[in-house]
């Protein structure tokens, strides 16, 4: 007489749950492979910055063909609302904002007012990130922080959507390009190596005996004036107690000798100074738009005078 036992409960080993058996059992075994074959299995990260703003089809269309092409992958926006054309605008923000994603992303950056001319696009590999983008200087802030650089000019047609169209190349080239690589990571084969590329300088602070000349980079969402004065500039803005009394700042129509640490220090529509996240110094009017009631935006000039021959 033969009994047949029956489970309770039975198990129907599908083949994700016999991947994640083996995995558990191979990282318990081997527990420093964990790191490793955990970043491998990683969805790849795809970020987009561009100036196409947020109410037509466009932003929508690139992450279409991104993930008809890679639909594993993740996709995070940085912004679309960089100043329409404005490449230095394009830069900053690009600039900012990279190096606080983790290695190996890629990063399409769309700010091209030249597109369908012979400006060439490019595939770049900077430290241990990639851009997709024109050259026409949008990465020069990310040349500047880059210890290692590579940069190929695209010329894999077989890559882009197809037709290409001469005035949407973020859908035609520059996605679909960034969705490869998300897959091959085959940089080489995107193009050929070049070393003239398009770069200019971010607007550097000078010095002038006890006055230090800068410049608003940019007026962010909330009217604060964004400069481009570091504390490498001027060292009393490290610290406000210490530069208390002892610096006047002159932007628009103000002269500022309160530096704060917070943008709630300043009373209620006083303009105040403070060392911004990005780490620059930071113009501010508390509960209100500093560029509106300073008169001052984009490349309006900033002072910084230090007293008492400080």
């Amino acid at each position: 007489m033969v009994t047949t036992i029956k489970p309770k409960s039975p198990l129907f080993l599908t083949p994700l749950r016999v991947f994640a058996s083996v995995k558990i059992r191979v990282f318990a075994r081997y527990p420093a492979l964990s790191q490793d074959l955990g970043a491998q299995l990683a969805r790849p990260i795809i970020t987009l910055t561009t100036d196409y703003g947020t109410s037509d089809h466009f932003t929508g269309v690139m992450k279409g063909v991104i993930l008809s092409i890679n639909p594993e992958v993740n996709i995070v926006d940085i912004t679309h609302n960089v100043l329409a054309h404005d490449i230095l605008d394009g830069a900053l923000a690009i600039g900012q904002a990279y190096r606080y994603f983790p290695p190996k992303t890629i990063h399409v950056v769309v700010v091209d007012p030249g597109v369908g001319t012979e400006r060439r696009p490019l595939l770049v590999a900077a430290d241990q990130h990639y851009f997709v983008a024109p050259d026409n200087g949008v990465l020069s802030s990310v040349y500047d922080q880059s210890e290692s650089l590579h940069v190929w000019n695209i010329t894999a047609e077989h890559y882009f959507r197809q037709p290409v169209s001469k005035t949407f190349h973020g859908r035609d080239i520059f996605a679909p390009v960034a969705a490869w690589l998300s897959k091959s990571w085959q940089t080489s084969s995107f193009g050929e190596p070049i070393t003239d590329f398009a770069r200019f300088a971010i607007p550097k602070a000078k010095t002038n005996g006890n006055t230090i000349q800068g410049s608003v980079l940019r007026a962010d969402h909330f009217g604060n004036l964004v400069t481009n004065l570091t504390a490498e500039d001027v060292p009393e803005l490290a610290s406000p107690s210490a530069a208390a009394g002892g610096l006047k700042i002159s932007v628009g129509n103000a002269q500022i000798t309160k530096l704060v640490e917070t943008f709630a220090e300043g009373a209620a529509g006083e303009a105040v100074a403070l060392m911004g996240s990005s780490g620059y110094l930071e113009i501010s009017v508390n509960k209100g738009n500093a560029s509106k009631t300073l008169g001052a935006g984009r490349g309006a000039e900033v002072t910084v005078e230090l007293l008492n021959g400080q």
